[in-house]
């Protein structure tokens, strides 16, 4: 890896205001917002005695990795390829790889930045545990931070950057629905619970609620996620362009 690309690439990164509150601000934000209604805060029967902001947290985290993985990730090297950047790099002793490893160092930094605070609101604001099985969390945060960029990389294989962030945003909305952002997925109907059992992020929400409560991920919520992954890491390996 370049140092040198890295650090260029972090500070383009927080030069960048909009990049700063969608990749960082704002999960943290709409957590806040969404604690802030005192029926959130009870516990709830439906919710098996816990809290709904409790049940938000997980959401939270997936919806800041995806923010980066399937919105901005997939525009920024699909712009890079318009410009010619990554042609042009390879003419230099720096090459094309070294930028996408900075990349890839840039957003887990983010990433680790939007999880502090996430995490951090929950548990200072609304007395949020923090999570009971800290390896089965990391270990599953990791897991799904690998399935997005893994699709994420393959939307910016995508001709334009236009084309990508739009597909990204197609591609968002869904994934979202199925995490519970909108209804969570304890009182969705059974039908429609099972069908996001199957999908990227509801897998993930669970696997990161489980190490919440203490336990470990279910094996079929790690098989989704490792065949989402594998599918589009190898997917985007065969049809990326450098240029």
């Amino acid at each position: 890896m370049n140092p040198t690309i890295f650090r260029t690439e972090l500070r383009l990164y927080f030069r960048d205001v909009a990049a700063v509150i969608f990749g960082i601000l704002l999960a943290p934000a709409i957590l806040a917002v969404l604690g802030s209604v005192p029926a959130f805060r009870a516990a709830d029967p439906a919710l098996g005695g816990r809290t709904t902001i409790s049940i938000y947290v997980p959401i939270m985290l997936t919806m800041a990795v995806a923010m980066i993985a399937l919105s901005m990730l997939p525009a920024q090297l699909a712009a890079y390829r318009e410009r010619g950047i990554l042609r042009r790099l390879a003419t230099t002793p720096a090459k094309p790889r070294d930028l996408l490893t900075a990349q890839a160092l840039v957003q887990l930094t983010v990433l680790a930045i939007g999880v502090v605070l996430v995490l951090g609101v929950g548990w200072l604001a609304y007395g949020v545990d923090l999570p009971g099985n800290a390896a089965a969390f990391v270990l599953g945060f990791l897991l799904v931070a690998a399935t997005l960029f893994g699709i994420g990389l393959l939307l910016a294989t995508a001709g334009s950057a236009k084309m990508a962030q739009g597909l990204g945003s197609l591609t968002f909305f869904p994934l979202m629905f199925f995490a519970g952002l909108w209804v969570p997925r304890e009182v969705m109907p059974e039908t429609l619970q099972r069908i996001g059992e199957y999908t990227p992020l509801g897998a993930g929400v669970q696997v990161m609620q489980d190490a919440t409560v203490g336990h470990w991920p279910q094996l079929l919520h790690v098989v989704v996620l490792c065949a989402y992954a594998g599918v589009a890491w190898t997917a985007a390996a065969r049809f990326f362009r450098w240029s």
